[in-house]
């Protein structure tokens, strides 16, 4: 990971107003992002293409980095999802560019459209495949929710952020469009299906090869695995994961603000935050690695 210089960060909850939102319409309360929730029901994908400054986005990977460093200077500061690739779950705090993130108004528009109106911000980290991270098994990222599988109902979204412009080398990131919907009770874990499917998943697969602004939204649950980086060079992912009401994934993680950074937000980000409120943070120890994704594929 390359180190980054830049200017200081704004004050806590201060929205950085050097972001600038680029190839994207500005969606009002009422409109709704029909392009990418077809995508989203059809493929399991969506994207918005220069939703963000190339330095704004730096400056997301000054973050990433200082963030990485310091989890791994502690035991459980990162969690292995594979050979050389790492997961870090953060505080808001930690990210000078959240509220920035957080109220982009296709990333707003989106998660109204697909989660409801109340919806929540319940995950904020990144994924990191260093030189070296290998080849990962099929996997979708928990097991399908009852109301997806009796309502076809999307109930989590993921959105990623790359700080690196991807090639081919680095190991992109690589789906099997429309595979949300496979039931996946046979699956191991109900996250990883049997080898024997894996053609069908590798005639659907596309590679994604996102440049720094760009923004992807994705269901979790669609098909997909990390690919091998044979380059030299890192690939950090930031990701936010946004539920809607009662899908119940905040119980899977650790993110809390402080109360000066509580009051600092605007209430339009408060209104979807339903983190601890507490006096001090207290660093995030990560929950329990998934072999499968540590073996990584045969």
């Amino acid at each position: 990971m390359r180190p980054h210089s830049g200017p200081p960060a704004p004050r806590a909850g201060q929205s950085d107003t050097r972001v600038a939102s680029r190839g994207t319409d500005r969606f009002g309360d009422d409109e709704v992002p029909v392009e990418a929730l077809g995508d989203l029901y059809r493929d399991g994908i969506t994207a918005c293409p220069g939703a963000f400054s190339v330095d704004w986005v730096d400056r997301v990977g000054e973050d990433i980095d200082a963030a990485f460093r310091e989890a791994r200077s502690r035991p459980d500061g990162a969690v292995g999802r594979g050979p050389e690739r790492w997961y870090v779950e953060i505080h808001p705090e930690q990210l000078r560019g959240f509220v920035d993130l957080v109220t982009h108004p296709w990333v707003v528009a989106v998660c109204r459209a697909v989660l409801g109106p109340d919806y929540e911000i319940v995950e904020l980290g990144f994924d990191i495949p260093f030189p070296g991270a290998a080849m990962q098994p099929w996997h979708r990222d928990f097991p399908m929710p009852e109301d997806t599988r009796r309502q076809r109902r999307l109930t989590s979204l993921a959105f990623n952020l790359t700080t690196v412009d991807t090639v081919e080398e680095m190991g992109p990131f690589e789906i099997a469009p429309g595979t949300q919907w496979d039931d996946g009770r046979d699956f191991d874990h109900e996250m990883f299906p049997p080898k024997e499917r894996y053609p069908r998943y590798e005639r659907r697969a596309v590679r994604k090869y996102p440049r720094r602004g760009d923004i992807s939204a994705r269901s979790a649950l669609t098909i997909h695995r990390g690919t091998p980086n044979v380059s030299s060079l890192a690939r950090p992912v930031l990701v936010l994961g946004v539920d809607a009401p009662g899908a119940g994934n905040a119980g899977h993680h650790d993110m809390a603000v402080t109360r000066g950074y509580w009051e600092s937000l605007p209430e339009s980000v408060r209104a979807h935050l339903p983190c601890p409120v507490v006096d001090a943070l207290v660093p995030i120890r990560q929950k329990h690695t998934i072999e499968g994704l540590v073996m990584g594929a045969e």
